[in-house]
């Protein structure tokens, strides 16, 4: 076991992570000595323990327990024995893109027709790809890109918790959508970003044209009481630098890495590692979302590492998300655009966070506004230094002042740290491999 500290916030005692007391539902409950799968969101943990909390599959029965070593068994997995509480244990490293791209391919298609066919010179840049026939390069990408959208998606049901054993498990390439469910706990993997293999032209996109990509690692689409603990997502063997550019632009292969959506509601992110990535995480993905997402998208964010992470940190539309004790690490050099998004009607809380930025990076650009909508961003401190983000941020970028006062105060949260111990504890603890 490491030598570094057992983060389980469900433990009411522990002795040398063997013994566990869980809180369920209200009641007490002894788990199996020493397995995090039976784990559960403490009481007061953030927004995830709203209400009837967050107990995955806690509650599984020896049939609903499974270890899977391929994605073919984790997928077969997922869908065994219906909404019955489950916990499926991950082994090793699991692929659905192992045979890669080319496995997706619809016969007939050619990337080096397609490019020929929507290069600027030859289609122009006033006239999106629609409409385009089946046959065309642009169809049979289309028919591509279904293909590799039925593989690597997989639907996470009710009452599941899905763990990484040990400090090697992890998904690569895959996109888990937790959509319109209840109670999900994810614990202890390696996410790989899924990498778009057929991304599509936009002549119309910005003034020169844009290749647009799909697929997230983790979705949270309309869903309730979800438990984000401990995982490393990051886009691993393929990191933007290393993808080509065609008519001028990055062919950019990359989504999220964590999206939380469409009325999505009660959600803890907690000690996750988020590394080398642009556009991170977004909590509501659209301002015409009113109807489904005013009043949800409660999502608390703690003791996460965001390093090397371009924007979206998160980006917020909506809701009431509670950000305190994270560390944002900005690295020389490295492109960087903003940390905290400020969107429409969001009321983000945060606090007691700390940054590390290099020179010639002010603490100025940590806040982005989007939208006119107040903010609370208190005790946050920048290399060492208490730094008040939203003056500093209204003193350098005037033309997009922020309001100060998001109109509520977090109330969910346990043990909350010193925002100058941050940086050593999140650092060395957050991320995949380090539970019990």
């Amino acid at each position: 076991m490491s030598t570094r500290m057992c983060h389980a916030r469900v433990i009411a005692s522990l002795v040398g992570c063997t013994a566990l007391v869980l809180a369920l539902t209200g009641t007490t409950a002894q788990a199996q000595a020493g397995d995090p799968g039976r784990q559960t969101l403490a009481a007061g943990d953030g927004w995830g323990s709203e209400g009837t909390g967050t107990t995955g599959g806690s509650a599984a029965d020896a049939d609903h327990v499974y270890t899977v070593t391929t994605w073919a068994e984790f997928k077969a997995a997922l869908a065994a024995g219906g909404t019955a509480p489950k916990i499926i244990k991950v082994k090793g490293t699991i692929d659905p893109v192992a045979e890669g791209c080319a496995a997706f391919e619809a016969t007939g298609y050619d990337f080096a027709a397609y490019l020929e066919k929507y290069s600027p010179e030859n289609w122009g840049l006033d006239t999106d790809l629609t409409g385009e026939p089946a046959d065309s390069p642009e169809g049979l990408r289309a028919v591509s890109a279904a293909n590799q959208d039925k593989v690597i998606k997989a639907n996470v049901p009710a009452n599941t918790t899905i763990l990484g054993v040990g400090k090697n498990a992890g998904i690569r390439g895959g996109s888990l959508q937790i959509k319109g469910v209840d109670n999900v706990i994810l614990r202890n993997l390696t996410f790989e970003a899924p990498l778009d293999c057929f991304p599509q032209w936009d002549p119309t996109d910005g003034a020169t044209g844009a290749w647009n990509s799909e697929y997230d690692a983790v979705v949270v689409y309309g869903s309730t009481h979800v438990w984000i603990d401990h995982n490393t997502l990051s886009d691993g063997r393929y990191p933007d630098s290393t993808l080509p550019t065609y008519f001028g632009e990055v062919y950019q292969q990359h989504d999220g890495l964590l999206d939380i959506v469409r009325g999505a509601n009660y959600v803890t992110a907690s000690w996750n590692s988020f590394q080398d990535h642009d556009k991170t995480l977004m909590i509501g993905n659209s301002d015409s979302a009113a109807s489904t997402d005013t009043g949800k998208l409660k999502v608390t964010l703690h003791h996460n590492l965001f390093e090397g992470i371009v924007e979206r940190a998160p980006r917020v539309r909506f809701g009431q998300v509670d950000a305190y004790n994270n560390h944002f690490v900005v690295a020389e050099g490295q492109s960087y655009s903003y940390s905290f998004g400020v969107g429409i009607a969001s009321q983000l809380y945060a606090e007691k966070n700390a940054f590390s930025l290099p020179a010639g990076i002010s603490a100025a650009k940590t806040l982005k506004k989007w939208s006119e909508a107040p903010l609370t961003a208190e005790n946050n401190y920048v290399n060492g230094v208490l730094v008040d983000l939203i003056a500093v941020h209204n003193a350098e970028i005037p033309a997009e002042t922020l309001q100060s006062g998001a109109g509520w105060t977090p109330t969910l949260r346990t043990k909350v740290d010193s925002p100058r111990a941050v940086p050593g504890i999140v650092d060395h603890r957050a991320g995949a491999g380090e539970i019990c």
